[in-house]
């Protein structure tokens, strides 16, 4: 049943306009009613009308693009194709295009549903949600909702470098083989010769985290390699170059007999290789270092990195011409993006 402006006064116990007045923030109200309405607003998921111009169409001119982190070149290449791509093909009412906006959640998963109900509020045309999804079966489950709502009201929604969800509210999604990226390169190491492998892992929460650890656990156990204590070479940690930085200092302290340190990401893996130099350790002389994503700094990295490329920028493109409807969404809803390996002077068999 569709929620009222009169079930939200009748929840706030205060009347229709006051909602009004609280909603269209044109008229002073006390913070306390204020602060009551909102509150009804959340508990029975009103949406809003939104802009008068919006009320003569099922949506409106508005895209959302979620991003964890928008200093992170990851998510800010990815958002940065999205934005050009729904602006290129945009096909709203104003001029031929649609507004773009990127909200940073900072990673906070409450963040990321508090956007996603104002992106709703406002009858966003599309949204685009990019990175790793949180591992958490309350928040999936909240995730799941919010989406079917948006996409039952008409907004189109894609997932970008991000695994599937259950049901059907998602139009597409780009899915990166996080997995199988993380094992090759792991591979790689192993086919120089190398047995004493540290991994320097991102949030434990997060789902790119898992598949990138899962990946490497695959190639050191068909290796034979996983021993009896498989944690024991894995320091879990942000995806930060100060992370890297302790995470390494940590593996040294377990194992200094190190020949090689995969990290979680390319940004992290800097932190590993000034962690590795303040050790006394040559990259790749005595220990070789390998990232993730292929990230522009990499190939500039001294030495440059060995990583998996990440189509980020044409994974962006694509996703903003999905949402704008301007591309055919892949058999199934889903798209497995490969990586590719790339062999770079930070790798190298081990001495002795």
């Amino acid at each position: 049943m569709t929620v009222t402006l009169a079930d939200v006064a009748a929840r706030a116990r205060v009347s229709p306009a006051t909602v009004s007045r609280v909603l269209n923030g044109n008229y002073p109200v006390a913070a306390t009613t204020r602060e009551r309405v909102l509150r009804a607003v959340d508990e029975l998921d009103y949406v809003l009308n939104g802009p008068a111009s919006a009320l003569a169409a099922a949506t409106s001119d508005l895209v959302g693009i979620l991003v964890n982190d928008i200093a992170d070149p990851f998510f800010g290449i990815m958002a940065g194709a999205a934005q050009s791509a729904i602006g290129d093909t945009g096909t709203g009412r104003a001029g031929g295009e649609k507004l773009a906006v990127v909200c940073n959640t900072g990673g906070s998963p409450e963040r990321e549903l508090t956007y996603l109900t104002l992106l709703q509020r406002q009858r966003a045309a599309a949204v685009v949600v990019t990175g790793g999804a949180l591992v958490d079966p309350a928040h999936i489950a909240a995730l799941t909702a919010k989406l079917t709502k948006l996409g039952d009201a008409g907004t189109r929604v894609v997932l970008c470098g991000r695994p599937p969800m259950p049901g059907d509210a998602v139009a597409a999604t780009l899915a990166f083989d996080n997995r199988g990226g993380a094992r090759s390169l792991t591979e790689h190491l192993l086919s120089l010769g190398h047995r004493r492998i540290g991994y320097v892992a991102g949030p434990v929460e997060r789902s790119t985290t898992r598949d990138r650890l899962d990946g490497h656990r695959d190639a050191m156990t068909a290796a034979g390699l996983d021993g009896p204590d498989p944690d024991r070479l894995t320091v879990y940690g942000r995806y930060t170059r100060a992370s890297g930085y302790d995470a390494t200092r940590e593996l040294l302290a377990r194992e200094p007999s190190l020949t090689a340190v995969v990290a979680a990401n390319d940004t992290v893996a800097l932190g590993a290789c000034a962690a590795l130099r303040e050790a006394g350790l040559r990259i790749p002389d005595d220990v070789s270092v390998a990232g993730f994503d292929d990230l522009p700094f990499s190939v500039d990295a001294v030495p440059s990195l060995t990583t998996v490329r990440l189509p980020l920028h044409e994974a962006g493109v694509r996703a903003g011409r999905l949402a704008m409807g301007a591309d055919t969404p892949p058999p199934g809803g889903v798209a497995t993006i490969p990586g590719e390996l790339m062999v770079r002077a930070s790798t190298a068999p081990p001495r002795g």
